[in-house]
């Protein structure tokens, strides 16, 4: 399963990237913008996972460009802010399939892409 992880914080984005490597997916990192969509002009993915605050670019633009341009694709979104706290994240980004916070443990994050990537294979 191809993931892309779109986080600013380095740290934050190779934790995450190597407790999924651990359940076999195979991870790309993008830490703004430009760098998401020309990954997602070249790879197909079926879970992003993508942090709501990037200082370079917008997250949501990232998230409906992946609805465009790979339908089947999902988004985990996460935040370190209570932006969207009441679930309208839903209401903005139609390919969303989780809301968490930024602190959820590695491995319950890779639980989480791991079952979206799942449900998305068809």
């Amino acid at each position: 399963m191809n993931v892309l992880i779109v986080e600013s914080r380095r740290e934050l984005a190779a934790l995450w990237r190597r407790h999924l490597e651990r359940m076999g997916a195979r991870v790309w990192l993008a830490c703004d913008q430009q760098t998401a969509t020309d990954l997602l002009h070249e790879v197909p993915f079926r879970i992003i996972v993508l942090d709501l605050v990037l200082p370079e670019g917008s997250p949501l633009a990232i998230a409906d460009f992946a609805s465009y341009r790979q339908p089947g694709c999902q988004v985990i979104v996460v935040t370190n802010t209570s932006f969207f706290s009441d679930g309208s994240i839903f209401n903005h980004c139609a390919n969303a399939c989780a809301f968490l916070p930024s602190a959820t443990p590695p491995a319950d994050l890779a639980a989480m892409v791991e079952h979206y990537g799942q449900a998305t294979q068809g």
